[in-house]
């Protein structure tokens, strides 16, 4: 045995101490904490989402173009309750109506970000008092960094203080991502979204 020992004893040593301390920091050690948006994209992308990260609006605009050209939408037209978000994308190759019977996909932003799920908060502000299964199963959502937030409990006092003559009602969050996956049994009752995120870096 000591003959082993001899010859193989400082390799076993080091892997039994590498595998201990492994170990170790997988049962003693706290987790090492990812960056908010590093949480959010990755737990949006789980949720079945498209991620697009954008250094500046002319990126934005470019890849919202790449968006409709990769799904044939040149010819749809696109549902924006928003007055001030289509004004923002009236140069864009769009037809945009308030008309969700004729509309393909839907561009809105959101209230916020939720990292430590990877959904997206939104309110009346957005879709107004419609119900998400109304809404078109396309969606393409414009935000922001600045928007992303740890949890629902912070999106919510964030709504609550941006808000304080007229909270937004119709608060809902949008989590599952993945159109058409009817035996999913964990967005049963939900309103599945083939959902782009378009997001701006604004800090």
């Amino acid at each position: 045995m000591s003959l082993f020992r001899k010859i193989f004893g400082s390799k076993s040593d080091r892997s039994e101490e590498d595998l201990k301390s492994s170990d170790d920091r997988g049962r003693y050690m706290p987790e090492v904490k990812l960056p908010i948006d590093e949480k959010f994209t990755i737990n949006f992308k789980a949720n079945g989402g498209k991620f697009l990260y954008c250094e500046n609006l002319n990126e934005v605009f470019s890849n919202l173009d790449h968006i409709i050209i990769e799904n044939a939408w040149e010819k749809e037209s696109v549902l924006i309750l928003d007055s001030n978000l289509q004004d923002k994308f009236e140069n864009n190759n769009i037809s945009p109506t308030k008309n969700i019977s004729k509309s393909t996909y839907f561009l809105t932003t959101c209230e916020n970000l939720i990292a430590n799920d990877g959904s997206l908060l939104i309110s009346s502000k957005q879709i107004f008092e419609k119900k998400l299964p109304e809404l078109p199963v396309n969606f393409i959502v414009f935000a922001t960094t600045s928007q992303i937030v740890e949890n629902i409990g912070e999106g919510l006092r964030g709504i609550k203080s941006k808000n304080k003559q007229k909270i937004p009602t119709n608060i809902t969050t949008i989590k599952h991502f993945k159109s058409g996956d009817d035996k999913d049994f964990l967005s049963y009752g939900s309103s599945a979204k083939n959902l782009y995120l378009l997001l701006l870096e604004d800090l």
